[in-house]
């Protein structure tokens, strides 16, 4: 892990208005002050209870939540997204092979051989077999769909990915391969991770350093062994006496 970053937020303050589409309502804010930094080959975990700002976190840093304060730099391309419910993520009504070539398509950069001899050397390193590009994600287990989403999220090549609790809808043995995965490609790829989770004991086995989030405050932030071991903050204690 380099000193490089591929992302900073500085002093990020948002959060959005209720009362339906025109968002005329009282203005709720969600994220405070929120200031931290990702590291270039680094998986940087993010952790806290439902609800305190997680998921807006990860929409303000791919630009679907403005800020309303402070600043977001990206010092890559905007990072992919590995969403908790692959299922839902990827289109029903069309096959895996479609969907990993879409991306390419519409970028357009590639003829169509390169994009197939592309889809199939994602689908390789995600360790699924060709057989599955002709398949529906109906067709796929748990893990498999899971894959496929990885492979989507990394089609384009990017340098950095945000996976928002990529494990937490799989049993404990396909969330171990998952996680064996995202390692791989880490080295391999050269990636960096925002790892979003409620489960301490998978951003324990994963990360190098962790972000404690307590409504939409940065409470803790240090490297995993510290934090799990040397917890500063009552609320960081609270968490991990939970998940012992």
């Amino acid at each position: 892990m380099s000193e490089e970053l591929v992302l900073s937020l500085r002093h990020v303050t948002s959060g959005y208005r209720t009362g339906g589409m025109l968002r005329r309502g009282a203005y709720q804010e969600v994220l405070h002050d929120v200031t931290f930094d990702v590291r270039h080959g680094e998986i940087l975990g993010l952790v806290g209870e439902s609800g305190t700002g997680k998921s807006t976190l990860a929409r303000t840093i791919l630009g679907m939540v403005r800020p309303d304060k402070g600043e977001v730099i990206h010092y890559t391309k905007r990072p992919q997204m590995i969403f908790q419910d692959p299922y839902s993520s990827l289109n029903p009504a069309y096959t895996v092979g479609w969907i990993l070539e879409e991306p390419l398509r519409i970028y357009g950069k590639y003829p169509a051989q390169e994009r197939k001899r592309r889809v199939r050397e994602m689908l390789a390193r995600v360790e699924l077999p060709e057989e599955c590009l002709t398949a529906r994600p109906a067709a796929l287990s748990g893990g498999q769909r899971q894959r496929v989403s990885i492979a989507a999220a990394l089609i384009k090549r990017p340098r950095f990915l945000i996976a928002d609790e990529p494990v937490s809808a799989l049993d404990v043995t396909i969330q171990a391969q998952i996680l064996d995965l995202l390692r791989t490609l880490r080295d391999e790829l050269d990636l960096s991770y925002l790892f979003i989770s409620h489960d301490l004991n998978v951003v324990y086995q994963l990360c190098d350093r962790v972000l404690v989030m307590k409504e939409g405050r940065i409470v803790e932030q240090g490297r995993v062994e510290e934090i799990f071991d040397h917890p500063k903050e009552a609320y960081t204690k609270q968490l991990l006496a939970a998940a012992e």
